[in-house]
């Protein structure tokens, strides 16, 4: 199981023949860039790299009207007058006598990417992939869109691999109204778009890009306009646009590149962690060579690098999401639990007549071109500062059980600290004063050295149920003292906070399984263990990853105490998770009774493998939602990344 690259130097054939200033930046160097970029990083040779096949127009015919498919054919035979003429019958459109070659191998790549996943060959994987496909449409061309290649590939799973659930998710900074018109009565796909929208005074201008868009028929509530895990895929397509990102003439956003890997890592819980990316828009070349690489780093299994500056919320951004949830809770009981939705009022009061363009070659956005390449310039820099460790996962154990099967590359550490080292640490434990317990002390503070210099990315340890608690107040001690300058401890179970633990904002203590609700300080947070998937669903997506990001600590330390009551696949997810915050540097502590698949489970997920199924979904209970409730009032005003889960 790896990451395939699917390409075809060929789809750089198609060119703008005549002088357009709308299309030109639709070009052949897209692809070369991002190519260059995977090369250079050496990501492409880690990658299986698969040639790109043309679709054969019957699979063309599972989105597009024959009509539309025989014009396209058409444009082969085609002069520069009559493709220039053809293409100003539709927006933001070019034909080129190699567009339908182009076009079709665009469409045959994500084709291939899709078996490849769904027949166990891969994990996951990008199309790199020209033209884009969103905004096609069932017979029309549209914004440099010619087949729409996600919404083929999707109906393509369906019908070849006998798939009932399949979500598409958009990051592109245009709305994908073209996959939009296709599945809106479509309840089998769950199209999940966030986009520029400018109440409708940003391309492509749309009513129905709005939030209160959810589909129709049998279709309503499957067009999100902003994934419920309550969907739970079977696959998922990404229609990868890096148009967001900073520098970009078009998005005219401020993405960074390390944004698209936590987008990515985010997705890869879903699905089994069969994600297929396909390549959309992104016309700044430097910016979407390194938001590729960074897509593909995230699918190939890598830490994505720490998010920088300060973790709060844009104001229109919350509003943006509360209109979300007000339009989608009729469809979702999932969103109705979380509270009443306000009556939602349509967003789109643009001024009288047709917007205007915000055009990328305007006098603002040239004033402020010096000053994004510069802030590009730094972020590179930064990310080379970032190395992967050379080992991303390492596993401690006090006895290795025979039947423990751990990933390929996971690297079983034996070694322990220096005696004296260890003694000093455990000095004040008594649990920790038996030669046991002090053997895989050494283990946990060697392993924890290993991730503070660089050397491994994350790990497990193992150590006596009698001795965890005593383990880790050495590890948060340890940590802070060697180098960690905000350490996130999130500890499950009957596990109580270290005594001589300040709010000094170090170190965020979060108990999940504590005998209820509360908050003694900002930094000190307990929340009972929740009893349904549901309810476990809403503590780590509304609670743990809101308070982890917005902490930005550089070291997470997870501690599953004995009779935490997790389940594997809870652990996993939990786990997962928690990678994004902190660039990967997680160090799982278990005890060492724990069984043979608990730590095969958390192996995978820190070595980038998705984690299993929490199984069928069951509804957060009442008091499990009135506990997280309780904690949000005194801790927003601190942690601002939770007015983002917070209920409208």
């Amino acid at each position: 199981m790896g990451t395939a690259l699917v390409y075809h130097e060929d789809m750089t054939a198609a060119r703008l023949l005549w002088e357009d200033p709308e299309c030109e930046i639709e070009c052949p160097q897209r692809l070369t860039a991002a190519l260059e970029g995977l090369q250079q990083r050496g990501l492409e040779q880690r990658c299986l790299r698969l040639v790109a096949r043309e679709a054969s127009e019957a699979e063309l015919g599972l989105v597009h009207s024959p009509e539309y498919v025989a014009l396209l054919r058409g444009t082969q035979a085609l002069g520069t007058q009559e493709l220039q003429a053809l293409s100003g019958q539709y927006d933001a459109v070019y034909f080129h006598p190699r567009t339908f070659h182009c076009a079709r191998l665009a469409v045959g790549a994500a084709l291939q990417l899709v078996d490849a996943v769904m027949t166990g060959a891969v994990r996951n994987g990008l199309a790199l992939v020209r033209p884009p496909g969103h905004h096609s449409q069932r017979a029309a061309a549209n914004g440099f869109c010619v087949f729409n290649n996600v919404a083929i590939a999707a109906r393509h799973a369906k019908q070849k691999h006998g798939l009932h659930r399949v979500l598409i998710v958009d990051w592109d900074v245009h709305h994908g109204q073209g996959t939009q018109y296709i599945f809106e009565d479509d309840p089998s796909v769950l199209y999940f778009s966030w986009h520029r929208y400018e109440h409708r005074r940003f391309w492509p201008y749309l009513r129905e890009s709005d939030a209160d868009a959810v589909g129709q028929g049998q279709g309503l509530g499957f067009t999100v306009n902003l994934p419920w895990n309550q969907f739970n895929p079977e696959l998922v397509l990404v229609s990868a646009g890096f148009d967001s990102a900073i520098g970009d003439p078009e998005g005219q956003m401020q993405a960074t590149p390390e944004c698209f890997a936590h987008l990515t890592q985010l997705l890869q819980v879903l699905a089994d962690g069969r994600v297929c990316a396909v390549l959309e828009g992104g016309y700044h070349l430097e910016s979407l060579s390194q938001s590729v690489c960074m897509m593909v780093q995230a699918l190939l299994g890598d830490p994505a690098p720490p998010l920088s500056g300060p973790m709060v919320p844009h104001g229109s951004a919350l509003e943006s999401i509360q209109s979300v949830r007000a339009a989608q809770a009729p469809y979702w009981m999932s969103l109705r639990q979380q509270g009443a939705a306000p009556v939602l009022s349509p967003s789109t009061c643009s001024p009288e007549g047709k917007p205007s363009p915000l055009l990328p070659w305007g006098p603002e956005f040239k004033a402020a071109g010096t000053q994004t390449m510069a802030a590009l310039s730094s972020l590179l820099d930064k990310l080379c500062l970032n190395p992967t460790p050379p080992v991303r996962t390492a596993v401690a154990l006090t006895a290795p059980d025979a039947a423990l099967v751990l990933p390929p590359g996971v690297l079983c550490q034996e070694r322990s600290a220096l005696p004296e080292e260890m003694q000093a640490w455990a000095r004040p434990h008594k649990a920790l004063a038996q030669d046991k317990a002090l053997t895989a002390l050494g283990k946990v503070l060697y392993l924890l050295d290993r991730l503070l210099d660089g050397q491994v990315s994350s790990g497990i340890a193992a150590t006596p149920a009698p001795a965890t608690a005593a383990t880790l107040d050495v590890a948060i001690r340890c940590g802070l003292s060697h180098g960690a300058q905000r350490l996130l401890c999130v500890a499950v179970g009957q596990l109580d906070r270290p005594p001589d633990l300040t709010d000094d904002g170090r170190t965020l203590w979060l108990n999940i399984g504590g005998k209820e609700a509360a908050a003694p300080s900002t930094f000190h947070v307990c929340v009972p263990l929740p009893g349904t998937t549901g309810g476990f669903l809403n503590c780590v997506l509304a609670l743990v990853l809101p308070l982890a990001y917005s902490f930005q600590p550089d070291l997470v330390l997870v501690a599953l105490g004995p009779t935490h009551g997790l389940r594997d696949p809870q652990a996993g997810l939990l786990t997962a998770l928690l990678r994004g915050p902190a660039g990967g540097r997680v160090l799982a502590l278990i005890d060492e009774e724990s069984t043979p698949q608990l730590v095969g489970v958390l192996a995978g997920v820190l070595h980038g493998e998705a984690p299993p199924s929490l199984g069928p979904f069951s509804m957060a209970s009442p008091e499990d939602m009135q506990a997280l409730m309780h904690l949000r009032g005194p801790l927003e005003p601190q942690w601002k990344m939770l007015q983002v889960a917070a209920s409208p």
